[in-house]
Parts: structure tokens; sequence; C-alpha cells
């Protein structure tokens, strides 16, 4: 497609979620006319916490709303792993100039409505973006000319190409791939507690993990250190399918009885708890199927022991902005370098994350062996484990032989 002489394609968006946001601002600020269907009355997030490691800080940066980030984040000094059982120490690295010096960027945690928030910010600037809320898709079907979708009541929304950002559950999924969801069987409790709930001796500027067997917790500041994010994870001794409830404290605590007293007073702190019943998919080798491509947890859901579910959707949205540009908006073409781009890296992470999680929560000997890989290692030493990770940037993104 020569861009001088034919009309710009048209995308649907389905999903207003961290990248489902990204991704419309990627492609509109190439001036695509983008339409982004979000089943929720309005655009938000739900949870509570994330971190945000370099690579999401240059993904962000690519998008132009890493300012509006910065403004919102609260910049943590190092990344701690404890043992849950005996209080030691397990890892403990700077994450400050040296580490950003490295990266080029910070690590950083912040509520998930305020990052959303400063995205949000730069799409409502371009008006070649229409936002359609309490759009509950339920099919999509494609044909030569475009894609179509129906949504709940009967709506129908009509683009020549649709990205998928819906989710774990995700429609778009179903269409181009249509496996099953892997239930982990790890829950996670999700709160946030004032600052002045936090035992004085926790209130640390850092994501702080306490790893323990078959279980584990993490709290970090948010929103200027008014707030404390408190994750709770373990393994469910139930069934579990995939969802979100209500959550109860006393199921967190028949969990958590091998752990000392200092990190078992953070179940008490909630007033109130979310629970998620995760679930990931296994790594696919392709995630497009004609007009329609995947994007974040609809391409490569993961559960959240790296923390990067939402920093690879941000990569993934960049990447996808470039490989269009590349491609001078041969779409199809386009698709074809995104994931190139994109699976092996994402599927590193994706199984990345499942051999982290059984690290944090080792038992009997198994723990012990955990602790002694970590003892002694530099700051230099954890960075250059990392790079893999960091390093990724907008001007790197594409797949060399593009």
């Amino acid at each position: 497609m020569n861009r001088s002489d034919s009309p710009l394609p048209s995308v649907i968006v389905a999903g207003a979620g961290i990248g489902g946001i990204a991704a419309a601002l990627a492609l509109s600020q190439l001036g695509l006319r983008v339409t982004v269907l979000e089943q929720a009355p309005e655009l938000g997030e739900i949870g509570a916490g994330l971190q945000l490691g370099p690579n999401a800080f240059a993904a962000l940066d690519a998008l132009g709303a890493g300012e509006g980030v910065r403004r919102r984040a609260v910049f943590t000094e190092r990344l701690v792993m404890m043992d849950a059982v005996d209080c030691s120490t397990v890892a403990s690295f700077e994450v400050g100039e040296a580490f950003r010096e490295r990266f080029k960027n910070p690590y950083a945690v912040i509520h998930r409505a305020d990052i959303h928030t400063a995205i949000l910010e730069q799409v409502r600037t371009i008006p070649n973006i229409e936002l359609v809320t309490s759009c509950r898709i339920e099919s999509i079907a494609q044909d030569v000319g475009g894609v179509s979708v129906t949504a709940e009541g009967g709506r129908e929304f009509r683009a020549d190409y649709l990205i998928g950002c819906d989710g774990v559950k995700s429609v778009a999924r179903e269409a181009v791939v249509g496996d099953g969801v892997r239930v982990s069987g790890h829950v996670v409790y999700r709160a946030v507690v004032p600052v002045a709930d936090m035992p004085e001796e926790l209130r640390m500027n850092a994501p702080v993990v306490w790893a323990g067997p078959n279980c584990h917790l993490v709290h970090y500041p948010l929103r200027g250190g008014e707030q404390y994010n408190l994750v709770v994870t373990f393994h469910s001794r139930e069934q579990e399918s995939w969802g979100v409830s209500d959550g109860c404290k006393e199921e967190v605590l028949s969990y958590f009885t091998g752990i000392d007293e200092l990190p078992r007073k953070l179940l008490h702190l909630p007033s109130s708890w979310r629970r998620w019943s995760t679930a990931d998919r296994d790594p696919v080798d392709n995630w497009t199927d004609g007009r329609i491509t995947l994007l974040g947890d609809a391409a490569h859901p993961m559960m959240q022991y790296l923390a990067q579910g939402a920093c690879m959707a941000l990569e993934d949205a960049v990447t996808l902005g470039a490989a269009v540009r590349h491609c001078d908006y041969d779409m199809a073409a386009a698709f074809d370098l995104y994931q190139r781009s994109r699976i092996a890296r994402t599927a590193r992470v994706v199984l990345s994350v499942r051999e982290m999680g059984r690290l944090y929560h080792a038992a009997g000997v198994e723990r012990l062996v955990r602790n002694e890989l970590w003892k002694g290692r530099s700051a230099a030493g954890f960075y250059e484990a990392l790079a893999w990770l960091y390093d990724w940037n907008a001007e790197n993104c594409l797949a060399p032989d593009a």
C-alpha cells in the first residue's frame, strides 16, 4: 500500500485496558481511524498496583505518555525478596542511579488506574479515536473486505482490521486460536491499605516479596506513599476456575500458617479483598488470522511473578505501531512483522514467570537451594541477569530481519 494514493485503514480495538488504549494510541498517532470497544460502562482499570520496569517506561515514552506516568508513579529504591519463614533476606539490590544509568530508565510502582489515566489523557487529544463503552462483544467475523463485530444488544461495528486486546477470556483469541486457558490453581488476593495502617517496620520504598512455602506476599507504596499495595498468593486446595470475586480473610489466613508473624501481620490489614483465580495460556507460534491480530493478555496471558503483564502489553502496542509504519501501512505485512517481533520474547516471559512462581513458593530443601542461588550476588550481577528483559526499547523492537 502506498500511503499517498490509498486511504488509511480503519481499525477496531477490542478492549480498553492498558494494552487496548496503548494500541489505540500507537495506531491513531499514525493517522489510522480507531474505534475502541469496551464492555465496562466506564473507562478505567480494576485492581490495585503494578510494577513498571525500564522496558515499560521505554514504551510509555514512545507513546508520549511517559511524563504523565512519571508524575503519578512512586520511584522505588530497591527490589527485595525476604524469606517469609525465617525473615532472612534472600536478595536485595538497588534500583537507583546505577540501575537507571544501566537501563536508561527507572523502576517504579503505580496504581493501575493512574497509568490508565495517563495513557487515556493522550488518547483524548487525538480526534481519530472513538471510545465506545458498555459494549460487550459477542462475535467477530471477517471477510475479504473487513472485520465485523456484533456486540450485546445487536449493535454492529465494522472496520478494515481488528486488534484483540480483550484479556484472558478473549473473544478475539477464540476466533483466531481457539485454545483453552490453563487454570494455574494459584489464587491472588489484592488490596490497598492506608499508610497509617501499615506496620512501621514494613513501610519500605520497595516492592518487597515475602516468599513462603506454596505462598507469598508482596507490598509496595502507591500514590506518593499514601497507600500500600498488598498482594498475597497461594496454591489453592480447591478445584479453581478462572475468575474474580470478593475475597475472604479467613481463606487467606488458612493458607499462611507456615510463615513468621512479621509478614503475617499484613494479612489482617485490609478491610476488604478482591480474589483472582489466575490463569495463563501456553505460548503459541501464531496469533494472527487474516485481518485480526492479538495483543497483551489476549496474545500471551501470564501470571504475575515477574510483574510484566502490563509491561508486555505496552511493548506490544509500540511494536505494532512500529511495524505498521515500517511496512508503509500494509497491514498484512505489519501483522506478520509484529508477531515475528513479539512471539519468542513474550513466550520467554510467560515461561520465565512460571519458573519464578516455583522459586517464590519453594518449600523444604528447594527453599534452601533458592536462598543459596542468590546469596552474595552483586547488583551488577542482577542487572545483567535482567538485561534480556529490561534492554527493550522502541528502537530495537522490530525483528532483526525487518
